[in-house]
């Protein structure tokens, strides 16, 4: 009886995180984000798991990359910039930051090896060189 109780919250757990990561993909394509990016593979720009992965373990990184889509940005990911998705509410380009975020491995979040830092502390000081003087970066305090 205990063990079917079990079953029944893994499966009311795994279907929660199922349908959040459902949600997740059917609100990037309604914000036409899958026009260049994909979930597992390059495509125009990088996988939203690479995005993932670079900025794991990182506290301001779903701030950051809301900032990101609305704003845009030119050489964190090679050569092609991504435009300005200005038509992206705030509130918006932070759920979508957020599932992104999600797509990090378990044992790739918050490994405490502060390489998630490091390169969010790089794709800021890039950021300062190559895009619109107006942009702000998580650590200057500044609201875009």
């Amino acid at each position: 009886m205990k063990f079917r109780g079990l079953m029944m919250i893994a499966g009311l757990l795994w279907s929660g995180t199922a349908s959040a990561a459902d949600a997740g993909q059917a609100l990037a394509q309604r914000n036409v984000c899958l026009a260049c990016h994909q979930v597992d593979a390059k495509r125009v720009g990088p996988s939203f798991r690479d995005i993932a992965l670079r900025y794991s373990g990182n506290e301001a990184a779903a701030e950051y990359l809301a900032r990101t889509i609305r704003d845009g940005s030119r050489g964190l990911w090679g050569a092609i910039p991504m435009p300005a998705q200005r038509h992206v509410d705030p509130a918006t380009a932070l759920q979508l930051a957020e599932w992104i975020m999600t797509l990090a491995p378990q044992a790739k979040r918050g490994d405490g090896s502060g390489a998630a830092d490091s390169a969010l502390e790089e794709d800021i000081e890039a950021g300062k060189d190559t895009r619109d003087a107006g942009h702000a970066s998580p650590t200057d305090g500044a609201k875009s």
